[in-house]
């Protein structure tokens, strides 16, 4: 469907999803039935959440009438053009996951004050998940303090964020198996790039937030995109309360929690009270939900996924330099349990082995099947239980 013309549409025209004929089973479909079933038998308190790319959605790929009727949610990723939005909100997903949430949350509060809503459509927009990726890293550095307090500003349901395991057991925040070069920057000024990059598996917390500054902007991709601590004050005062040597140092999954709590504070009764969004901030900080990924990769990774390295990248890019799946799920676990936060959180990941893992071990905890290329679904990428045949 045009942009232009699907804008056009009212938020209750958008015709029912398109199904697969019922002789060819939809693999996101059978997946999801299966990891459901998984997730019930191990005593899960909420049904697994199927996150695919959004172009499965907008494509029809993605059964959610389907999908729906078996008790799955679907949060798509990554979405950041106000259309799109509207788009996938018409077709009755229920979040989103963006970079700009700003945007997101006017785009769901036009589709609340449409008054040709259905009660199913009002209900499901009622809990509609704004999430922020990354924190929201179309306005700051990814994955940063910073980043999170502008998704907890921009009243986000979820902040959605990576993990990796430090050489202490710690969970680390960061998209990548190593401290990207091209968001960190050395404190001490000396080189890095990705010639000397520091895999997080072979650092400690301590040494990464003393040794690691993750400012960089990226204003190619992100042009609103700002890393001024003018525009961060409670990150700001979060740091100088933990001794930290900048709000955009490395952060970890427990400092997560606990600046979530600091920031409601901060507008709850600190230097924040008197701000004019101050009420609605406190109480957003003190909902929101933490969607924590573990950036994990099997052994031997499928085609699928080589063919997409670019060209002159290290050959070992395509190694897996994380721990193994249990201790990464103890890990980030660990975390999550020791700052009681289990009912608030939810672990994703495209490597299903800790998926099963958690449904097995920790079934208060949801788990977000991640997925995009369907071809995928058939390789060792994905445990043999819920392996798939797709044409």
């Amino acid at each position: 469907m045009h942009k232009a013309a699907a804008t056009l549409l009212s938020f209750a025209a958008m015709p029912l999803s398109a199904q697969q004929p019922a002789s060819t089973p939809n693999p996101y479909l059978r997946l999801m039935e299966q990891a459901s079933t998984h997730a019930h038998t191990n005593g899960a308190t909420a049904a697994p959440v199927l996150s695919p790319a959004d172009h499965l959605v907008l494509d029809g790929s993605i059964p959610i009438d389907a999908l729906h009727a078996q008790g799955i949610r679907i949060v798509p990723w990554t979405t950041n053009d106000p259309a799109k939005m509207r788009d996938l909100i018409r077709l009755g997903v229920d979040g989103i996951i963006s970079d700009r949430p700003d945007l997101l949350h006017n785009v769901v509060d036009e589709a609340r004050r449409s008054r040709s809503l259905t009660a199913e459509q009002r209900e499901r927009l009622a809990h509609f998940d704004i999430s922020a990726h990354r924190g929201g890293r179309g306005l700051r550095p990814e994955n940063t303090l910073p980043s999170f307090e502008s998704g907890l500003d921009n009243l986000v349901t979820t902040l959605e964020t990576d993990t990796g395991v430090t050489t202490d057991g710690q969970s680390l925040i960061g998209h990548d198996q190593f401290l990207n070069p091209e968001s960190c920057r050395r404190a001490d000024g000396k080189p890095y790039t990705l010639d000397n990059r520091v895999y997080i598996r072979d650092i400690s917390l301590a040494e990464a937030q003393h040794t690691y500054i993750c400012d960089k902007l990226h204003r190619t991709a992100f042009p609103d995109q700002h890393n001024d601590l003018a525009l961060s004050p409670v990150a700001s005062a979060y740091a100088r309360q933990e001794g930290l040597r900048s709000p955009f140092v490395p952060t970890h999954a427990a400092q997560l929690f606990d600046f979530v709590r600091f920031y409601a504070e901060y507008y709850r009764t600190g230097r924040g009270r008197t701000d004019p969004h101050a009420t609605e901030r406190a109480l957003t900080a003190e909902k929101v939900r933490f969607n924590l990924e573990t950036k994990i990769l099997p052994d031997h990774l499928p085609t699928e996924m080589t063919e997409r390295l670019p060209p002159g990248a290290p050959a070992d890019l395509l190694e897996n330099h994380t721990v193994d799946p249990q201790t990464f799920v103890d890990t980030l676990t660990h975390a999550i349990l020791s700052q009681h936060m289990e009912s608030r959180s939810e672990i994703q990941s495209f490597d299903f082995r800790t998926l099963v893992l958690v449904e097995e071990q920790h079934p208060r905890i949801t788990a977000f099947y991640l997925v995009e290329d369907p071809r995928l679904l058939s390789t060792d990428f994905v445990p043999e239980s819920l392996r798939q045949s797709t044409p």
